[in-house]
């Protein structure tokens, strides 16, 4: 059997094997979700859910750069993904300059998504943003001097 016939055949799998790289960060194994992610870019390379896993890793771990990159990646190939686009609003409630931003994206993915789990996503990430990330009491969040906040 030629390797692309191979590939072929994984196709069929790819859905379970974004399914179990999920499932692996839900018990906290980030090394095998990223390998499970990894190995099912490689069956798919064009479909972006194998890079949201890995974003979703980044963003676990608190990696806002990477997972800001993945994001935004994912945001440009297919703007209509809105679980993409929630993670990124995510990624930029975490940046004091970027916060409306990230609102912005968040409500637009809410009101133009039917999806129940993005819908949830978005309203308690709107909720945590407005309950503990606007108070700004620790030095995470102090904006430094000349900073300007994105809108």
């Amino acid at each position: 059997m030629a390797v692309e016939e191979k590939l072929e055949e994984l196709k069929e799998d790819f859905p379970l094997l974004i399914e179990a790289g999920f499932v692996a960060i839900k018990q906290l194994d980030a090394i095998s979700a990223s390998r499970i992610f990894v190995a099912a870019q490689m069956i798919s390379p064009d479909h972006v859910a194998p890079k949201i896993g890995l974003g979703y890793i980044a963003l676990n771990q608190l990696n806002v750069k990477e997972a800001t990159e993945i994001f935004e990646f994912v945001a440009e190939k297919e703007p209509e993904n809105k679980l993409g686009q929630t993670f990124l609003g995510i990624c930029y409630l975490l940046s004091k300059l970027k916060r409306k931003k990230g609102e912005k994206l968040i409500k637009s993915a809410i009101e133009s998504t039917e999806d129940p789990t993005v819908k949830a996503l978005g309203e308690v990430s709107l909720k945590w943003a407005e309950r503990d990330l606007k108070k700004m009491k620790t030095p995470f969040f102090q904006a430094r001097e000349g900073d300007k906040e994105e809108e």
